[in-house]
């Protein structure tokens, strides 16, 4: 479970799952979501949230886990654009925190 501050002054927070993560990562929620200027305000927030509507509305499969990540996250009654930016760095991190614990098994698991 991870923590994430959300507002500037840090006197909230969101907690963030390992679930959330995979969540974020299945769905790629990121992807192309910041434009060219690197900015993420509250237009970048209202865009995730239409691309999440848009998935939910196309997918006719259950998508527990996005919904999931809707109610704990996304449309969690703090999370605002400074939020948005910590969740962003804390999945670029936990991917590659994961990605170094991949490179690390491929390294003792294959002989030389």
């Amino acid at each position: 479970m991870y923590n994430i501050i959300s507002n500037l002054s840090g006197t909230r927070s969101i907690e963030i799952s390992d679930e959330n993560l995979k969540t974020i990562e299945k769905y790629a929620l990121f992807r192309y979501l910041i434009d060219s200027n690197g900015i993420v305000d509250e237009s970048v927030l209202d865009k995730l949230k239409l691309n999440i509507r848009s998935i939910i509305a196309a997918d006719t499969e259950n998508c527990k886990d996005l919904l999931d990540l809707c109610i704990d996250v996304i449309y969690n009654k703090n999370m605002k654009a400074f939020g948005l930016n910590e969740l962003i760095k804390l999945y670029l991190a936990w991917v590659e925190q994961k990605s170094d614990a991949i490179d690390v098994y491929d390294c003792c698991s294959n002989p030389s």
